[in-house]
């Protein structure tokens, strides 16, 4: 009761004030808590009319809307304003309309009918418990005021490291994390001791921005019930913790968390996914950035205005506009200025080297400024070099002498001298030497080189030693999902056995695995769980 009077003392204080409207600044971009209100900052620049919509926390109905005046609060491509009388906590989303398109042209998505969010908002509210339904997700006015006492980067030399590769909340949903901590940042908190048992110098967090687990339209095959998207690779924000893997405040309880892996000597990497958003392909939702300035932000077919899908996942962040290009910048300055992670693992970067067209540039401007970036000079840089449509850069990847790579050709080897292919030996001791067929040639080190067995796509370890052919059928998709061509082998029974022999082989084939992994030249990054077999 106690909790239900405070939000209605909430709504009440926002009802009653009154707000004053004046023009505002066009930078810093998004909501920006200053004396005595808010400023709040868009880019689009095709919209002809955009309204900034309010609501009290929790509510529903629009609290107030504010049309900008396009001569008054509009400076370039940047539409702005400042309304007095507002505090953090508030809730805001942007109505915007424009040219519409013709039937056969659809480069133009604006809906003025939906309130879209803030691109660089730096919350997102919607579900607080996971896979709830929401009343919609809305940005809010965040207050970033935060005791980080003597908190500084780790600065781990990159030879130093060994990567733990989790997903917070599958690494917490055990009870014994606490049932009010289970899947949650401070879950995570709670295992630091076996973190450090482990002997592990980094985390690297699959995605921890917003998004919408309820997108999944499959249902388990057996049960028929609804199945949650778990991984977190369709993000509707870029700067967003995902609120429903805290307990109460996103912001608050990441920044605890990270506080509290430094002061274990643990640092913490963040699987970010710049290649493209949860919005997908024409068919898709409109969350943001298509209702905003959808021929900017996305790769679009110049005649038939079709996404171009390099990411298979229906659409393609236009990274190299200039435009798009700050926002990835200012995006991963945030994370490491205010939330002080230690670096990035980039999926599928190769489509950050992708031109508007989507041509593969020789010198992608968004990957040099990232690698030049000042504010991001002591940051860890780790790209995934391929991209859904073929594109393969292990090795070749536009690195200016800073980017690491998942190494997916020591993958392969490694697995294919494990289940003894003929003429292996040579590809294993080049692995073994931190790979200078790879790296050797554009002025790296074997460091540059992230080692690995398993990640968070495919098999696991255990898998890897159980099964000839993946088994998917539970996700819904009929099994169609995942590469066909994992080099494992179950060793001579698929799937569960009672045969002890089998089983005594397999644990070997997994201490194989771990050993080579560790004595090889370059950077080891272990999959959470395959410690354990």
């Amino acid at each position: 009761m106690a909790e239900n009077n405070s939000e209605n003392h909430t709504l009440l204080s926002y009802i009653s004030r009154e707000f004053s409207f004046e023009r505002g600044h066009p930078l810093p971009m998004g909501s920006t808590l200053v004396r005595g209100g808010v400023n709040f900052s868009l880019f689009s620049k095709n919209a002809t009319d955009v309204s900034l919509v309010l609501f009290a926390p929790g509510q529903q109905e629009s609290l107030a809307e504010f049309p900008l005046d396009p001569r008054y609060n509009r400076t370039g491509d940047i539409w702005h304003a400042f309304i007095g009388g507002l505090d953090y906590g508030v809730e805001y989303g942007y109505r915007i309309e424009g040219p519409e398109s013709t039937s056969s042209y659809t480069f133009h998505r604006f809906q003025s009918e939906q309130v879209v969010l803030d691109p660089m908002a730096k919350g997102i509210t919607g579900s607080q418990q996971w896979g709830d339904e929401t009343i919609g997700f809305r940005s809010m006015v965040v207050n970033d005021e935060f005791d980080w006492e003597d908190d500084q980067p780790l600065n781990t030399p990159l030879a130093d490291s060994i990567i733990y590769e989790l997903h917070v909340r599958g690494f917490t949903r055990d009870p014994s994390s606490g049932v009010e901590q289970s899947g949650t940042y401070a879950g995570l908190m709670d295992k630091i001791p076996y973190l450090q048992e482990l002997g592990v110098t980094a985390v690297e967090l699959l995605p921890v921005t917003e998004f919408d687990e309820n997108d999944n339209p499959r249902t388990n095959p057996k049960t028929g019930e609804p199945l949650c998207n778990f991984w977190g690779y369709h993000p509707i924000s870029f700067m967003a913790p995902k609120r429903s893997y805290a307990i109460n405040d996103a912001i608050l309880e990441f920044k605890e968390m990270v506080k509290a892996l430094h002061k274990a000597g643990i640092e913490v990497i963040l699987d970010v996914v710049f290649n493209h958003t949860g919005e997908g392909n024409e068919k898709g939702p409109t969350y943001s950035f298509r209702g905003i300035d959808n021929q900017v932000y996305y790769m679009l077919d110049e005649v038939t205005a079709e996404y171009h899908n390099y990411s298979g996942c229906g659409n393609t962040v236009n990274c190299n506009h200039p435009v798009v290009r700050h926002m990835v910048l200012d995006c991963l300055r945030y994370w490491v200025t205010e939330m002080h992670v230690d670096g990035f693992r980039f999926d599928l970067a190769s489509i950050l080297g992708r031109g508007q067209s989507g041509e593969v540039l020789a010198n992608p401007p968004l990957l040099e400024l990232i690698a030049a970036d000042p504010v991001l000079a002591h940051t860890k840089l780790i790209a995934e070099a391929w991209d859904a449509a073929g594109l393969y850069q292990v090795g070749s990847f536009p690195a200016w002498g800073r980017w690491a790579e998942w190494n997916g050709k020591f993958r392969d080897d490694i697995r294919r001298f494990i289940r003894s292919e003929a003429g292996m030996t040579p590809n294993l001791a080049t692995r073994l030497a931190g790979s200078p067929d790879l790296y050797q040639t554009s002025q790296r080190s074997p460091y540059h080189s992230i080692n690995f067995i398993t990640s968070h796509d495919g098999f696991t370890l255990r898998d890897l030693v159980s099964y000839n052919n993946k088994h998917n059928e539970m996700n819904g998709e009929e099994n169609r999902d995942g590469d066909n061509q994992n080099h494992s082998w179950n060793c001579g029974t698929e799937g569960a056995t009672d045969s002890i022999e089998i089983n005594q082989l397999r644990h070997r084939q997994v201490r194989n695995f771990l050993t080579l992994l560790l004595l090889s030249r370059g950077v080891p990054m272990i999959l959470a769980g395959d410690e354990l077999g």
